[in-house]
């Protein structure tokens, strides 16, 4: 059996700092597009959001992004 290919994929994760407005995701969606916007020639694989739950009871929701350079393999 062959073995799987596999690859490493750059990626990097922000949360809406915590407090009142953690649970926004159209701020989190803000505050991830800029970042995106300062990385030169991204190429984005995939976003996935992740949503916790606090002590109390209220949601923190934060944000992974995957991507490529050029160049990378």
């Amino acid at each position: 059996m062959a073995e799987p290919k596999t690859w490493t994929i750059r990626h990097f994760s922000q949360a809406n700092k915590p407090g009142p407005g953690q649970g926004s995701v159209s701020a989190l969606l803000r505050t991830v597009a800029d970042t995106i916007d300062t990385i030169d020639s991204i190429e984005v694989q995939d976003i996935v959001m992740h949503t916790e739950v606090t002590g109390d009871d209220e949601y923190w929701v934060s944000m992974t992004v995957y991507f490529h350079l050029p160049g990378d393999e």
